[in-house]
């Protein structure tokens, strides 16, 4: 039998489209409420497999809504070294979603046609999934997918999104990259952790992390990664699974509300910080002595990790070019900071990991965060062919290979395939112990504008067109000058309005010199989004 038609035969037996809205494959894959995902699971299980024939290695399947509510599910194809599937290939992920049973072979049969797929070449696909409810039963109709098609699956079970995409770039690397399991995820980065920190000598530096783990997946990983640690790091975590994932806790809500999590005391003197629900995204924050809370996001994280690593590559006499990729949610004052202070290049793209990751790929080291927690680093092959070769030249003077060695050691810190909240933490902690610092030291390299983020119910989020890495907007007629003479009322105003990729809303981001006034240019612009692109439901108000 046709292998296509076998296909669709298995989907319309047990996974048909049961969804009468079209959706789009986008940043984050597909998301929405788990009750709709089932076929468009199983078609992302054959559309893997069509993958990895075209690819010609293995390719990975994530099950997971990230920050998203408990009752929503999603689902995120991974490309070979572990970065995100192409954006060439996010139309047919679209089109296989909304095709109907009936014509579901036409549209594999086209993209083997298009793409010149040998489908009898053998197919690989590693799959994973978070702890949601939902997650368990949508994994089984990724398998029937890649089954059905008659490719390999490699089911790792229980995995946060970052040890997937490590996996996945293992296994198509021939270990270079690590032993491509979960435990050797947890041996690799432990021990270039231990190594980076035994030895240190701190007086302010206080190794203990309170952690906020969202009620996610992180939780069962992160205690797995403890065990390798020892001593060296002492985690306290709460959000550890008992409660609702995501809901007053993790990431996204802490850097969105600008306040603490449920379930931590957060008092003067600790260094805390969260993941979100997949792992993949980190902040910290902490008490000031006056009280007042303060949020270290991923503006202030990747001016830590650009600071350090141009520091190692200074010391190490090595010439190598290093830019920061940020998005329009990068605070200005970050931006000026890096520029102005810190002279590294830096890039501003739409919001997006694939945007940042492919941007980050120009530079010999690329540096990406968003504000929300979510980046990594990225080290060329000439950049890490050069770091290995000086630190194992013996010729060299001790501090020259010495900051060689500690570049290297930390290359296998960090997880380069996308952004993780484990492996950034590690790093985090390695540079502030390194630095004798506390989060307040941290925090004093430039003070954020204060600023609010919202979001606008809307009809259509499509409605709304953007420009200028998302800065500004093109559609519809007259917003984007409404948010101008807006903005042009407030000291230090910046505002910009973009749809979300998720949600049928439209996220309006706003600065300003005081608080109150960050958050009243946020209504206001919320409140032109709402008039001009036909907002619906309550009105934005302070």
């Amino acid at each position: 039998m046709d292998i296509f038609v076998k296909a669709a035969e298995v989907g319309i037996k047990k996974h048909p489209r049961n969804l009468k809205e079209e959706v789009t494959y986008g940043t984050a894959g597909f998301r929405m409420r788990a009750d709709s995902l089932d076929h468009i699971v199983y078609r992302m299980g054959l559309l893997s497999v069509m993958f990895s024939k075209f690819r010609s290695g293995v390719t990975g399947l994530m099950i997971t809504a990230s920050h998203n509510p408990e009752e929503d599910n999603g689902v995120k194809l991974i490309d070979l070294m572990g970065e995100m599937m192409p954006i060439a290939w996010e139309k047919y992920a679209t089109s296989l979603a909304n095709v109907s049973d009936d014509k579901l072979v036409d549209v594999l049969q086209d993209i083997a046609k298009l793409e010149c797929i040998d489908v009898t070449k053998p197919a690989t696909v590693s799959i994973g999934r978070d702890t949601r409810a939902s997650s368990l039963n949508l994994s089984e109709a990724a398998v029937d997918g890649i089954e059905a098609m008659k490719g390999k699956c490699n089911d790792f079970g229980l995995l946060t999104t970052p040890q997937l995409h490590y996996i996945v770039c293992c296994q198509n690397t021939g270990g270079q990259y690590g032993e491509p399991t979960e435990e050797g995820y947890y041996k690799k980065l432990s021990a270039a952790f231990l190594t980076l920190n035994k030895n240190r000598k701190v007086i302010n530096y206080v190794p203990e992390l309170y952690l906020d783990l969202a009620n996610g997946v992180g939780a069962p990983k992160l205690q797995q990664l403890c065990a390798y640690l020892g001593d060296v790091l002492k985690i306290n975590v709460c959000n550890n699974g008992s409660g609702k994932l995501n809901y007053q806790c993790g990431a996204d809500f802490v850097k969105v509300s600008q306040m603490q999590p449920v379930g931590l005391n957060l008092e003067p003197g600790m260094r805390c910080a969260s993941f979100d629900g997949d792992g993949d995204r980190l902040v910290y924050y902490y008490k000031t002595s006056e009280g007042k809370f303060a949020l270290l996001d991923g503006d202030k994280i990747a001016t830590l990790f650009a600071a350090y690593l141009n520091d190692l590559l200074k010391s190490s006499q090595l010439k190598l070019n290093m830019g920061l990729v940020q998005t329009a949610y990068a605070n200005g004052s970050s931006t000026n900071y890096i520029n102005d202070v810190m002279k590294i290049p830096v890039a501003c793209v739409p919001t997006g990991v694939k945007y940042l990751h492919h941007k980050a790929q120009d530079f010999d080291i690329g540096v990406y965060f968003e504000a929300n927690g979510h980046g990594t680093v990225l080290f060329s092959q000439t950049a890490q062919k050069l770091i290995r070769n000086q630190a194992s030249d013996n010729s060299l003077d001790e501090v020259t290979r010495d900051a060689a060695v500690r570049l290297a050691t930390i290359m296998d810190l960090i997880n380069q395939t996308v952004g993780d909240a484990i492996s950034d933490m590690l790093v985090v902690e390695t540079i502030l112990a390194s630095k004798d610092w506390t989060c307040e030291d941290w925090d004093s390299a430039y003070t954020d504008l204060p600023s609010r983020q919202i979001k606008i119910k809307v009809e259509n989020r499509l409605l709304v067109e953007t420009t200028d890495a998302e800065r500004r907007t093109t559609k519809p007629a007259g917003l984007q000058e409404a948010i101008d003479e807006v903005v042009a009322g407030y000291k230090h105003g910046r505002a910009f309005a973009r749809p979300s990729g998720t949600e049928d809303v439209v996220r309006v981001y706003a600065e300003a010199d005081t608080q109150a006034n960050a958050d009243k240019l946020a209504c206001e612009v919320g409140l032109r989004v709402y008039n001009l692109a036909r907002g619906i439901g309550e009105k934005p108000s302070v």
